[in-house]
Order: C-alpha cells, then structure tokens, then sequence
C-alpha cells in the first residue's frame, strides 16, 4: 500500500514558512533589524531601491556571524538566542524562531556577508531561493554583518502580484524603522530610498536627545503637546510621552506601545489606553502615544504569535490595571498653568513660550500639578468658588433638582464688579503672580471669556469649562458614595452560556460591588434582583452581558462606572451654564479660578476643548505690529 504521508522538501517548508514570516518588503526589513539589535549593533544603515523590492540592504556593526555558521544561519530552526525551554520562558531577544533568514532567503536572492573579532577575514554566503544551495566565499567586510535581499518573490510570482505601488510598500517599510528607533534610542538608524536620504537618526542618551528623536519620528506637533510619564509599580514600570486630548487622531496611526523594547500591539493594552482617555476625548477621535511597558521577562510570552507583534500577559488584568491608572492619573493632573512654572517639566511639557506659542491658536499651556481634593477646595474660604451656593454646601448627592438649580450659579452671584481685577495694568509686575488663565476683561456673544494672562490672551468657552467643573464635582460626590444599588420589582431572567454562568458564580463580590444581585437559576440561566440605582431604567440585560464580556475578557469591568459618568455628564451639561447668560466680572474670575484647580479642566465631558491661548507674538503679527 503506497503512503499517503510524506516530509517536506526544505524548499517548499522554507517557502511554506516564508509564507507566515514574509509578508512583504516591510517584514524583512523587520526581522533583519531585529537580527541586528540582538547582535548588539548600535548602528544600523538601511539602503533600499523600488520600496524594498529591488533591493534591501542592512548593514550594522554588532558581533558578527563566525566562518562556521554563516551557511548553518540560513537553514530553518536554526538560533543562537535559546536552547531549552528554559530560554524560551524568559527570552529577551527580539528573534528567536530560526525562520527569519531562511523564510527570507527561499524566495528572493540573498547574500550574507560578516565578520567578527576573532576573524582574520570576513566570509560571505550566498544562495537563491530556486534551489537554496548554499556558496562561500571569503570576502572583505568590517567587524559586523551585512545582509544584501535582492528582487524579493522572484521565484513566487503569485506573492508578487499582491505588493502594492513603490511608495505604499516604502511607507509600510519606514514605519517599520520608525518603530525600532523608537524602541532603541540607545543606536543610530539611517534610512536611504532609491539613493536619498531619508532618515538619519543619532543616539538619544538624555531625555532631551530622546525628545528630539521622537519628534522626528512622530512630528514636531506631537511632542509639543504631549506629556512626558513615568510611573512604577512592584515588578512594572511605564514611561513615555503621551498625547494631550487636543491632539487626538483621526486614526490610530500615531499609537506606539512597547514591553520590554518589543513593539506590540495589544488588545488589553489598547483598552487600557482608551479607558483611561475615555473621559477627555471626543468621540471617534484616538489618542497618540509613545509608551514603553517593563516587566520582568518570565511574566510576558511573547512565542504566541508567528511575527512577534502580540503578547500574553501572565497576570493580564494587573497589567492593564496599572496602565489605566497611571494614565488617568496623568490626565487627571492636566490643568491650565503658567509656562515658567516647574512643574510643566516635570510632566515633560516644553517650557518654552515661544515654543508653545509657535503654532498660534492652541489649546493653552498645560502642566501637572498634585491632585486636589475637591471636596476640600469646597470648603475652603480662600477659594473664589467657595462663595458659589454649589460650592459652600459640597452636597453629598445631587438630585435633579440641585443639578438644574446649579445652571443659576452665577446668575445668583452679587458683587462689585468695578471692584473686580479686570486688567493686569498697574495691579501685576511679574509673570508668576499672575494667574495661568489670567483675569477677564470681558464677554463675547454670551459665550466667550475674554481673559488677559501674562502671555497674551486667553479665550474660554464658558459652558463647555463649567460643564467639566460640575461634570468633576459630580463624579467625586458618587465616588465618596459609593454604588447605590435598587432591587428591582420584577426580577429580571436571562439566558446566557454555561461558562458566563460559571463566571457570575464565581466572581460574586465583583458583581456585589458592581451593585448587582445576580442569582444562577440553572445551568444556563440567570435572574437579575437588583441593580445601580441610576440605571435602574436602563437595558439591563444587555448591561450584564456586556459586564460579563468584560469580565471575561479582561477580569474587571469598569462599565457601570462608564454608565454612572456618561448619566452625570448629561446631568452636567444641563446643569452648566448656558450660552447667553451675561457673567460680570466677579463671577467670570470665580470660574478662571475655579478650571485652574479642576482635573481634566482643558476639555469638556464631549472632549472638546475649554480654552486657547493666543500670545502677544500672535497678535503682533495679525496687525504686523515690528514690520
């Protein structure tokens, strides 16, 4: 009987795995730089010709590959990164399968040429994908490696019709660099296309030089407008630069995230990061970032994925927990502040006004300062908000009722307004004793606060700024609370899957604290018996299957809190002040005050922004003021 069963040749296994590994110019580009740090280069030079597919040539200066190897590296499974399971539990190289080079060398042309200390000569190793016969020679190369890939699928004509144009395949492949130099600031990378100079990028040891890399990778605007963080945690630390809610994208196209100088794109990372910019930006608009995750190496594997590009967590939910955190917690200390102020530093802000002010209008100069109390702020005498009736009595709860009688605030204040600093002439000699948003001179249109700062001018939507101050005082109010539960007068039955059940069984206080009761009341079945207060008249069934989800997922779930916040966000965007409503100067001043010392005060609950600065610079130039 004639077996049905046979091995591969090592043509078509290569050509099988080249399949997984090479998808176009852009992954061998990927795994050859990869093959490049792991040798400890730290300089890089790549040359390419019709986006990669003519010609991709990466030459570093890292260890090398010895006489001996150099045929043995083209074959499949061969590394020198692990050699027991042992390693592969705590691999820290960037490549470690043994397929690269031999994925890459079955379907294009490719010359390897290296040499190293202990050499008295470089060798080089030539091979065609047709056959993948392997020749050596020697050859004259300098300490380090050289990988030259010529007319990449020339013997898979079907791959090659699915590349895309010159520059679609060039884009794919710069992005690539980008990410890798973002990854290692510690080597140089240049990047040359068709002969021209596109990328040549010096290592960045000081946080400056790392600015400086990151704004020719991501743009100017962006690190002009992001903040800088670093937080830890037993066993975790997270720093970079994160975006400011004004600078969302369209796209997710401005999104870097590495775990330990790997880049990776991650579900559980992705929500963390949404879940933390919830709050502050508008709707169908993406934060940007460039944020850097180390962990200890056994508790992450990246061996789940054939490019590397995703990992698995050994304790997910911890991870995604400090991400959250860390990134609300910087976001949350975002308010107006005076450029000069040390702080802005510390959070990573430019510092120079010129340079905050080089784009014109702008969403004003942010800085982070401590976390406030606002429950505190509320009682005290010194703060102008605290004369507001809201402000004095700090309500443990807010009814309907106190929510609409909050739109009269200011309409309720008394005060002499000629009495009011409406102007910094003759009252402030130096910058720091004026207050970053400065002091009102007028209303636009009902709409508008005028204010003049030390900078220039300073312009405040005055709805959108105290629906984020009520917004704010609302969420610490049911914070302090807690989650009020209500049983419901007919229980609710719902048919779910054994393993939701299971869940529900299993992660009771979870759902106690999340203010349910829920009871199983069969194998695939379950009953709802109370439910938050405030979303009593919500759809209850779907909001338990999507906590459920979550739970599932992630193992938490944070969408009551996201039901509590987008009610009291609609409660607050009645409850603020309306446009139209004339404000004199006493009660303009009180709300400048009162966005200086609330988080989150740059943007209002929809994600729009609350104010702008407009320098004197600026205005100089509209009435070409100096020319």
């Amino acid at each position: 009987m004639t077996s049905k069963i046979h091995q591969l040749s090592p043509r078509l296994a290569n050509q099988i795995a080249a399949g997984e590994v090479v998808e176009r110019p852009a992954s061998v580009i990927k795994e050859l730089l990869e093959n490049c740090l792991d040798a400890q280069a730290n300089k890089i030079d790549v040359d390419v010709e019709q986006g990669g597919v003519k010609l991709m040539r990466v030459r570093d200066n890292g260890t090398g590959i010895g006489e001996q190897d150099l045929a043995l590296a083209l074959s499949r499974h061969a590394t020198s990164k692990i050699a027991s399971l042992e390693d592969l539990e705590s691999v820290q190289s960037l490549g470690f399968r043994g397929e690269a080079l031999a994925s890459v060398s079955s379907v294009s042309r490719l010359t390897l040429t290296s040499n190293t200390h202990d050499q008295n000569s470089a060798w080089q190793v030539i091979t065609e994908g047709r056959d993948m016969a392997a020749q050596l020679q020697p050859a004259a190369h300098p300490i380090g490696t050289t990988v030259e890939v010529r007319d990449l699928f020339f013997n898979t004509p079907a791959r090659r019709k699915f590349l895309r144009t010159e520059k679609t395949e060039f884009g794919h492949l710069e992005e690539v660099i980008k990410r890798l130099a973002l990854s290692r600031f510690d080597v140089a990378f240049s990047l040359k296309h068709n002969q021209k100079m596109i990328h040549n990028l010096r290592p960045a040891d000081t946080q400056s030089a790392q600015e400086k890399r990151v704004a020719s990778v991501c743009g100017p605007a962006f690190m002009q407008q992001a903040l800088h963080i670093e937080m830890e945690a037993p066993g975790l630390r997270l720093w970079g630069w994160v975006g400011l809610p004004t600078f969302s994208r369209s796209q997710m196209d401005l999104q870097y995230f590495f775990v330990n100088g790997r880049v990776v794109k991650d579900k559980l990372v992705g929500h963390a990061v949404r879940q933390a910019y919830r709050d502050v930006l508008f709707h169908g608009r993406h934060p940007a970032f460039v944020l850097y995750l180390e962990l200890e190496p056994a508790s992450v594997d990246v061996n789940v994925h054939p490019t590397k590009n995703e990992v698995r967590f050994r304790d997910g939910r911890l991870v995604h927990d400090f991400i959250f955190r860390s990134l609300h917690k910087t976001l949350a200390q975002v308010r107006p502040e005076i450029p000069t102020g040390g702080t802005a530093q510390q959070l990573g802000v430019a510092q120079d006004p010129a340079q905050l002010q080089s784009h014109g209008l702008q969403a004003g100069v942010f800085s982070g300062q401590t976390q406030v109390d606002l429950g505190q702020v509320a009682g005290n005498p010194t703060s102008p908000m605290s004369q507001m009736p809201w402000r004095a009595s700090a309500p443990n709860e807010y009814s309907q009722a106190q929510i609409q009688e909050q739109s009269k605030v200011y309409a309720n204040l008394h005060g002499d307004t000629a009495a009011a600093p409406g102007s910094l002439s003759g009252t402030v000699t130096q910058a720091g004793e004026v207050p970053p948003l400065g002091y009102a001179v007028a209303q636009l249109h009902g709409i508008y606060i005028l204010s003049e700062n030390a900078q220039g001018l300073v312009v405040v939507d005055m709805h959108a700024a105290h629906e984020r101050i009520v917004y704010e005082k609302m969420k610490t109010s049911w914070a302090q609370q807690g989650i009020k539960a209500q049983p419901l007068l007919v229980p609710i039955s719902m048919s779910v899957s054994a393993r939701e059940a299971d869940q529900v069984e299993a992660q009771q206080e979870l759902f106690t604290e999340l203010g349910f009761v829920i009871d199983r009341s069969g194998a695939e079945s379950l009953v709802v018996r109370q439910v938050p207060s405030l979303l009593q008249h919500a759809n209850v069934e779907q909001l338990v299957r999507d906590v459920l989800a979550d739970v599932l997922t992630h193992g938490s779930s944070d969408r009551i809190r996201a039901a509590h916040n987008e009610l009291l966000g609609t409660m607050a965007c009645h409850g603020a002040v309306r446009a139209n409503r004339r404000l004199n100067h006493v009660e303009m001043n009180a709300l400048l005050r009162d966005m200086e010392i609330t988080e989150r005060s740059g943007q209002c609950n929809h994600g729009r922004p609350t104010w702008t600065q407009v320098s004197l610079p600026d205005l100089d130039k509209l009435f070409m003021r100096g020319q």
